[in-house]
């Protein structure tokens, strides 16, 4: 099995679930988060409300968006990116999954909240926000995780 340095597993995770763990040999992981990318992605709509999004049409992102489908993306995304990282360490750091599983659990909850919150009269909509609620969601993690290291 190939390993990946840390950047590489992020990035490539970044750019597709999935993709690390094809490119480090662990074939039937990777092509089940390839997969269920995939579907949950088809499903949700979520590349037009992307696309909508990035043109700024807002409105138009919430029509196309399917909540059903896009709520188990954050999950399936930061789980591929966390265990990305977590097969370049040969250490065992505690609580290095934190910041993951507060980032999936923040995003979540952007997601619920985006037909909801509007900032300066402005809506982020249902890709934007969630965006932006990981920022929280990574820094809760990242001081848990160092309050378990101070702690040991």
């Amino acid at each position: 099995m190939k390993r990946l340095s840390k950047l590489e597993a992020i990035l490539w995770s970044i750019a597709f679930p999935g993709f690390p763990q094809l490119l480090s040999g662990n074939y039937l992981k990777g092509v089940l988060l390839v997969t269920l990318e995939f579907i949950i992605n088809v499903n949700s709509n979520f590349n037009q409300a992307i696309m909508y999004s990035f043109l700024w049409e807002i409105d138009q992102a919430f029509m196309v968006i399917n909540y059903q489908w896009l709520m188990f993306y954050p999950c399936v995304y930061m789980f591929s990116m966390w265990d990305a990282y977590r097969s370049t360490l040969d250490d065992s750091i505690k609580g290095r999954y934190l910041p993951f599983v507060f980032g999936a659990y923040f995003v979540t909850v952007g997601l619920m909240l985006s037909p909801k919150i509007r900032l300066f009269d402005i809506s982020l909509g249902p890709v934007f926000l969630p965006m932006a609620f990981l920022i929280p969601g990574l820094l809760i993690g990242f001081l848990l995780r160092a309050g378990l290291k101070n702690s040991s």
